[in-house]
């Protein structure tokens, strides 16, 4: 009655083998990765600002190694040449790297990845602090 159809519909979906796959690991890996790194480079910008007690340098050498193990090779790194003060500045950078910091760990949580996630969590906690003694300190400029 009907003849049949002889070419594939257009609403097919594509053979599987044409496109390269990643399993949600690795998409996640990548996320992470990508998380960690801005988390670096917001964690290098604060250090330009002044590290009086060099907290953020071990933050951003453990940052930078856990950026290695998930890209496997080592993260473009900050020049640190001149050493300016600015609180608005460190204050807006605090605020974005505890932000970062917040979606890195909710992909480190979702990949049960543990030293990331620590990590992660304890970058939030020291941007917390730091944008509530930069608050203290002055009021009147947030």
């Amino acid at each position: 009655m009907y003849e049949p159809i002889r070419t594939k519909s257009v609403h097919t979906m594509a053979d599987d083998s044409d496109f390269p796959h990643r399993t949600r690991e690795e998409e996640l890996d990548i996320q992470l990765g990508g998380h960690l790194a801005a988390l670096l480079a917001v964690t290098d910008e604060l250090r330009e600002l002044g590290d009086a007690d060099g907290q953020l340098a071990g933050a951003a050498e453990q940052l930078a190694a856990q950026v290695a193990r998930l890209r496997g090779g080592r993260p473009a790194r900050a020049d640190l040449a001149g050493r300016a003060t600015d609180t608005e500045r460190g204050r807006a950078l605090h605020r974005r790297a505890h932000t970062i910091a917040g979606r890195a760990l909710v992909v480190a949580a979702s990949r049960a990845d543990t030293s990331a996630a620590i990590l992660a969590a304890e970058r939030m906690e020291a941007h917390a602090a730091a944008m509530a003694a930069t608050e203290v300190a002055h009021p009147a400029a947030a």
